[in-house]
């Protein structure tokens, strides 16, 4: 069955007095990641409603390098692959630390399903990927991804994973930002 595609971006579904994490569940462990909806609402709302409607379910990173960063979320497995609409980049005001939850890209205002998670301690990246996360639990299971065996992928580059490095599902939680 093809992957779900949808006509445009959702409309804003984020509640502005919430604070949101996401747990991404993996053959290797879980990976919690603090949300940054106030530095790049776009790119949250979009992977909340994405993650919400089940769409990363039973995904892969399709792309891993050690040092550098795991990459996932394309519907096909392959790359190649996002939810049918592309959405504008926004600022990024932080640096590429091991842990960085940002938005992956074909270029300018690219933006759709697929993010990438850093691997590297710091990665010398220009800012042109959207950040709109940072890791706070599950850092073994990073290291797990990253460390998997790879092989050359499409373009030559050793990056396709040799096994398949599961995204089981993606759990959206929120909690209020004052609770009383």
């Amino acid at each position: 069955m093809p992957p779900k595609q949808y006509s445009s971006p959702p409309g804003l579904i984020l509640n502005p007095t919430m604070r949101y994490s996401a747990t991404i569940k993996t053959g290797h462990g879980d990976m919690v990641l603090e949300l940054f909806p106030a530095e790049a609402p776009r790119a949250v709302n979009n992977f909340v409603f994405l993650a919400r409607e089940g769409f990363y379910n039973n995904g892969v990173f399709h792309r891993v390098i050690k040092g550098f960063m795991v990459q996932g979320g394309c519907p096909k497995g392959d790359g190649t692959g996002g939810p049918g609409y592309r959405f504008p980049d926004e600022a990024v005001d932080r640096p590429y630390v091991k842990g960085t939850l940002a938005m992956a890209n074909a270029g300018p205002n690219t933006n759709g399903s697929q993010f990438f998670i850093v691997h590297g301690q710091q990665v010398n990246l220009p800012p042109n990927y959207t950040i709109f996360g940072q890791l706070i639990a599950g850092e073994e299971a990073l290291e797990a991804l990253a460390n998997a065996p790879v092989r050359a992928g499409a373009g030559g580059e050793a990056s396709r994973p040799s096994e398949k490095l599961e995204i089981q599902a993606i759990e959206i939680s929120e909690q209020p930002i004052n609770p009383r």
